[in-house]
């Protein structure tokens, strides 16, 4: 974070204010983290404020100390528009364009509030009058800690703050195994130890609290995993029919993704997952190198992220999408070897 934004930030923050806390619509375990801690900081330094989420957040994050207190603008619509239309500062966590959150999308645009962006995934659009950007971070849970470190407040980071913060980091490296993850964020993820962050019961809670009827889900996508080898790539379909009929819930796909990468000789893995009542197919990118999906993703699928995860999204059924997928692999193949 610049100089000049962050002493901007500071002035801002030196007076009580009421604060607006937004994550992307169906926020994961780091936006809901970093939200978390971030209103937990400001509270305790005597600002009035909320989170209002775009919707709802999957189960499995729902433990988390404040989420309770989450506003989901779906289900508390009123009071999530009068949050957001009093706020004189808003915070928007872990998306770094309006359009991530979804119908809210127009309410932020009217207001008349700064505007802070926190967050780590490439190319920011320019709606933050204060910006921290930073696409080498791990997560925007580890941008909130040097964020409060910056604001002369480490020592402030309570018990429950360093949960919500080390959380974001567990998810969004992938339990510390991602090339984002750095010295330096296993430093962050030390001093949250030091402070309280339960690691053992924050992992069990995330990752060991499956339904049945998610384990059957995984397996049904797993047997749909169709492998390229000539491309290095791996893809799983799931339908709208497949998604009903083991009873899926918010969140149950999370993680999916990744099992393609877990092949060896695979260096690119996605997942198409059918959303009949959006009327779009959710796509999920991740590779281990060089290859940039997110490049891929802003290139043929409007969406976007970070070099190695990225989501994107289409229109068309799975067949066409899945043809139409398939028939761009052979100009990537070069970049796909390595």
């Amino acid at each position: 974070m610049n100089l000049e934004h962050l002493n901007a930030l500071k002035q801002l923050l030196s007076t009580p204010r009421k604060i607006a806390i937004i994550p992307h619509k169906n926020p994961d375990g780091d936006a809901i983290g970093s939200t978390l801690a971030l209103w937990h900081y400001v509270i305790n330094k005597g600002h009035n404020a909320s989170i209002v989420s775009p919707n709802d957040a999957p189960k499995f994050l729902k433990w988390m100390p404040g989420a309770d207190k989450i506003l989901n603008f779906e289900k508390k619509n009123t009071q999530a528009k009068s949050c957001i239309g009093a706020a004189d500062v808003i915070f928007t966590l872990d998306f770094n364009h309006l359009g991530r959150v979804g119908q809210m999308s127009e309410l932020l645009e009217e207001s008349s509030a700064t505007f802070v962006m926190v967050d780590h995934h490439q190319e920011p659009s320019d709606y933050a009058k204060i910006m921290y950007s930073d696409v080498t971070m791990s997560s925007t849970c580890e941008m909130v800690y040097h964020l409060i470190g910056l604001l002369g407040d480490v020592d402030q980071i309570t018990t429950e703050m360093a949960n919500c913060i080390y959380t974001g980091i567990m998810t969004d490296t992938g339990s510390f195994k991602f090339a984002a993850t750095t010295s330096n964020t296993h430093r962050v993820v030390a001093d949250l130890m030091d402070r309280g962050a339960e690691g053992t019961e924050i992992h069990h809670r995330i990752y060991d609290t499956n339904s049945p009827s998610r384990l059957h889900l995984l397996g049904c996508a797993l047997k749909n995993m169709v492998i390229l080898e000539e491309y290095h790539t791996a893809y799983i379909t799931l339908s709208q029919e497949e998604l009903d009929k083991y009873n899926y819930q918010k969140g149950d796909t999370e993680g999916f993704v990744n099992y393609g990468l877990t092949l060896d000789g695979i260096n690119f893995a996605v997942i198409f997952i059918e959303n009949k009542e959006e009327g779009i197919l959710k796509i999920s990118f991740r590779s281990v190198g060089d290859f940039s999906v997110n490049d891929f993703a802003r290139k043929h699928f409007n969406g976007g992220g970070h070099t190695n995860a990225a989501g994107g999204k289409s229109e068309d059924s799975i067949e066409d999408t899945i043809k139409y997928f398939t028939s761009l692999l052979p100009q990537y193949q070069n970049q796909l070897q390595s």
